[in-house]
Formats: structure tokens, sequence, C-alpha cells
């Protein structure tokens, strides 16, 4: 199903000498809260709405699960395509790095595994988000030392098998995770599962940086200038600290392999962003 979502953003950012003409942009996005929600919202949907809107353009938001909304804009759908790893080939013309996501691997506290490296991860069992062995820098060459490794979309599902004890690890993103592990933990004994057994995150692995595509390549020069103009005064900090501190507690509980302010002070700068 389709999710069409107008993202007018406010005219105050207007404020801008662009080289396309001001237009209603569709974006073909994942579905990936809370980077980007069903309803238009989230820290990236955010930040792309914020970017376009300092351009003069709108944005209408097409959820779809994620790498779906890629193929569809392959297919014809949209003027542009969001959550592109950097250097994937695509229609259209690519953008510079706007956002990056913090993938690691989250676990139970209470099964007495310990990861600090993706070594640390053979003979387990893991689940991870479609496509990521060819996202994630060094995972693709790993899985065949996991005792088992599957994939899919539905992030929900896996962290019901992670709570559920039938998997040892989910590989993603400690964001995305948060956010899947609230909704459990709000739905209560109708998940299903027990979704208030601690869980530890290790951020393993290197941020991965992700680009839009657009068709036109005016919109795609259009958006790095613009991104480059709101990141200078502030603004993508401003939008990245309102949508972490949503899951500070989250974040500060589980990276105990990192220096957790100033982890967490990276992605509010926007510094993941290569």
């Amino acid at each position: 199903m389709k999710f069409g979502i107008s993202a007018a953003v406010s005219a105050s950012l207007a404020f801008f000498s662009g080289a396309a003409t001001a237009a209603e942009i569709e974006v073909m996005a994942g579905d990936l809260p809370p980077m980007i929600q069903k309803d238009g919202s989230g820290r990236e949907a955010e930040i792309i709405s914020a970017v376009l809107g300092h351009c003069g353009h709108t944005v209408v938001f097409t959820v779809q699960p994620f790498t779906r909304h890629w193929q569809s804009f392959e297919k014809g759908s949209g003027d542009a395509v969001a959550t592109v790893p950097v250097g994937m080939p695509t229609a259209g013309t690519q953008t510079q790095a706007y956002v990056s996501y913090q993938n690691g691997v989250s676990y139970l506290s209470s099964s007495n595994h310990e990861a600090a490296a993706l070594a640390d991860l053979d003979g387990w069992n893991i689940v991870a988000f479609e496509g990521a062995s060819n996202i994630i820098p060094g995972l693709g060459g790993s899985t065949s030392a996991f005792k088992s490794y599957r994939e899919m979309a539905d992030q929900k599902t896996q962290s019901k098998l992670l709570y559920g004890k039938r998997v040892d690890g989910i590989l993603g993103d400690g964001m995305l995770f948060a956010e899947f592990a609230r909704q459990l933990q709000e739905a209560g004994a109708s998940s299903g599962v027990d979704a208030s057994q601690s869980i530890e995150f290790r951020a393993i692995f290197d941020p991965s940086p992700y680009a839009m595509s657009f068709r036109d390549p005016a919109l795609a020069a259009d958006f790095d200038r613009c991104f480059a103009e709101l990141d200078a005064a502030g603004t993508i900090a401003e939008i990245n600290v309102k949508w972490t501190d949503k899951y500070r507690d989250a974040l500060e509980g589980a990276l105990l392999h990192k220096s957790c302010e100033g982890f967490i002070s990276r992605i509010q700068r926007g510094s993941w962003v290569a």
C-alpha cells in the first residue's frame, strides 16, 4: 500500500535563489520509523522536507517497505528517492550524503552474549533488515560465520524474534530498534512477547551514509546547495537534536562501549554525514 503524505514546509524557509523551478516533489521513501514514518514525519523525513522547502519546493512522501521504494523509483514512480546508499547505482542524479544510520547489533542482556566487534557474532543466529548484507560495511563477507542468517523487511517482527529468544541478535540502526521496542512495550501483552527485557546495543559497524537521487539534475543540485546552507545555519543539527532526544535514554543505556554523550552529540550535529 502506498501512503501519499503532503509535507508542505513553512514559507519562512523559502529564502533561496533556486536553480530549479519551485515544484511539488514526490519522494519515494522507505518505511523506517523513526527516520521516515507513514505519516511523513520522522528525523530523515523532516530533513528532506526542510531542505527542499528551503529551496522553495514542497514534498509528497510515498512510503513503502524499505528497498521496495528503490524498485518503484527504478520503474518510474516519483521524482526522487530517499535513503539511497552512497554510490549505489540508481536512476537519476545522486546527491551528497544527507543522513547516516548507525548500524550495530542488539541482543538480550540476559543472553550472556557480548559483542565488541563483528567477529564476536560468529555462531550466533542473526536477523537483519532487507538488503543489510549489501549495505552494512563488512557484513557481506561475514555472514557464513553465523549459525544462521536471514533478512526481512518487517523490523517489528525482527524485534519479536529477539524478545522471543528465537534469534541471538538483530543487525540494524539503534534508533530504529529503540522505536520498535517502544511500540512493543506500549502494546504490552498483546504484542505476544515480553518487551520489558533489557537489551544491549553495540555500534560495531561504521556509519552508513545515505543520499537522495533525483530524476532532474537541477533538483539534485538544489538539494545539495540547500542542505549545505541549512547545515551551516544549524537547522540540520536542530532536527537531529529533536529526534535524538526522544531516544536518548535508550541510546545512552545501550552504548556502553562508546562515549555515549560524544556519540549522541555526533548524531545531533549531523556529523554522521560523510
